[in-house]
């Protein structure tokens, strides 16, 4: 009885195993795992549709750029060479090139800004609701009037929060060109949001 008592302890006590890598996942999928699939979609899918959704502003076009990108995705797990690359990195820069050819496609296509979702927030009062939308209506119009390397750039820097070397791998660029970019796109953004905070509700203490 002691013995089961301490095996029982032993069993409390053993530390949760770490979650699977994005590498782990793509190769259990490749090899029929259904669930990994599932887990690494839960996992990559929100963030490419948000990458998606800032650089289209559109969120019926961002919802397939995302699935485009999830089956491309599944398509190359069969060839995907694990440490070689991050699948992260990788499904960043398809979900890009997927976004320049949609606004290729388009013809003076015009940007649906109330086709970006508002996330459920039931603690907020309505004239918080009015700003904070307000506030997200403006970044995505002031994104839009940046080049569109510079858009992109700013989206993975600021928005997606990766690093420059990351972003460099994404866009096939030098860390110092993206560090450019970067530095421009958010001088323009400044500029673009200067005369509209106070009516943003940002104040200088």
């Amino acid at each position: 009885m002691g013995f089961g008592g301490r095996s029982a302890a032993n069993r409390r006590t053993e530390p949760a195993s770490a979650p699977a890598s994005d590498d782990a996942l793509l190769i259990l999928f490749a090899n029929g795992d259904g669930a990994a699939a599932a887990e690494l979609t839960q996992r990559l899918a929100p963030r490419v549709l948000g990458v998606a959704l800032r650089v289209l502003g559109n969120l019926a076009e961002a919802e397939d750029v995302t699935q485009d990108a999830m089956i491309r995705l599944w398509k190359i797990a069969p060839e995907w060479r694990q440490g070689e690359a991050q699948v992260s990195t990788w499904l960043y820069r398809v979900t890009m090139n997927l976004c320049i050819d949609v606004k290729r496609r388009k013809r003076g296509g015009h940007v649906d800004l109330d086709a970006i979702p508002e996330p459920p927030d039931p603690a907020a009062g309505a004239a918080e609701g009015l700003q904070e939308r307000a506030r997200r209506d403006a970044l995505q119009e002031a994104l839009d009037t940046l080049p569109e390397r510079q858009r992109q750039a700013v989206i993975l820097r600021h928005l997606e929060e990766l690093t420059n070397p990351e972003i460099a791998g994404i866009m096939d660029l030098s860390v110092e060109a993206v560090e450019s970019l970067t530095a421009r796109g958010k001088r323009a953004l400044a500029k673009a949001l200067a005369g509209r905070r106070e009516d943003l509700g940002y104040h200088d203490d």
